[in-house]
């Protein structure tokens, strides 16, 4: 769907059920659960060295500390080092910093193509882990990534309430972005912006809950939060479904439209 087409649906679309989409959410997550692990295990195993990337500078730093003797409350680090060196390293934790958004928002965007193909049971091709990591998607994710970190740090210095205005449509993006990827960054965010508006306590409502539903893993020795993470993914996916929808339902609505027009 083009831009058009998906304002014309925003403004038409109904309110979902909150208790309707929880329902279809648990109902979803017996299905892609194992998917869920898989797709957090994957961003945990490509960030996770990047991470580790920006604590390297530190380990002469704990080395000194341990072979001080004197203590950690007593030990004062060496940090003397040059101006450009501490801009070059700032530099460096940053752009780690969005890479690792940008995989996690890939993996996520493909996480609810899985969504959709469990949901629908169909044959449709979810493409891989990384395909929305590939190719001119990745140059639109690092964009995105760096949209949602400026309006969140925006929305921080604006003595933090707008923050809670701004994290409804922050967490579409990524929907509006995985089934429509066509569409160009600024369409993406205005659009994220439109549904969030329009739907706002409803979405924020989801968030908070499906956050503590994910959470239940903890009861589990801990490891079960593992499995029940991306639980927080599943509602949402079902609130875009029964707003926007998918561009099969817009061709299913023409070919209805084109079969009754010509009996």
């Amino acid at each position: 769907m083009n831009k058009k087409q998906l304002l014309q649906k925003i403004e038409t679309a109904s309110s979902p059920d909150f208790g309707d989409i929880l329902s279809k959410s648990f109902d979803l997550f017996k299905k892609v659960w194992m998917d869920g692990f898989l797709h957090l295990l994957v961003t945990a195993l490509v960030t996770l060295p990047l991470l580790l990337i920006i604590y390297i500078p530190f380990i002469p730093v704990f080395i000194e500390a341990v072979q001080s003797g004197d203590g950690p409350e007593n030990f004062r680090p060496n940090f003397d080092y040059p101006l450009l060196t501490i801009i070059a390293y700032v530099a460096l934790v940053f752009v780690l910093i969005v890479i690792t958004q940008v995989v996690s928002l890939g993996v996520t965007a493909h996480y609810f193509k899985v969504c959709k193909v469990k949901d629908l049971e169909n044959s449709e091709d979810d493409k891989g882990y990384f395909y929305f990591l590939k190719g001119k998607n990745f140059g639109k994710l690092f964009v995105l990534s760096l949209a949602t970190f400026g309006i969140a740090m925006g929305a921080v210095a604006l003595c933090y309430f707008p923050i809670f205005y701004v994290m409804v449509p922050l967490q579409l993006i990524v929907v509006v972005f995985a089934f429509n990827s066509n569409l160009s960054v600024s369409d993406i965010v205005s659009i994220s912006f439109k549904l969030g508006n329009k739907f706002w306590l409803l979405v924020f409502g989801l968030i908070i809950v499906s956050s503590m539903i994910a959470q239940l893993g903890v009861i589990l020795c801990f490891i079960g939060v593992f499995f029940t993470a991306y639980f927080v993914h599943i509602p949402i996916y079902y609130f875009y479904k029964e707003t926007i929808g998918f561009n099969e339902d817009l061709e299913d609505s023409s070919s209805r439209f084109s079969t009754e027009y010509l009996n």
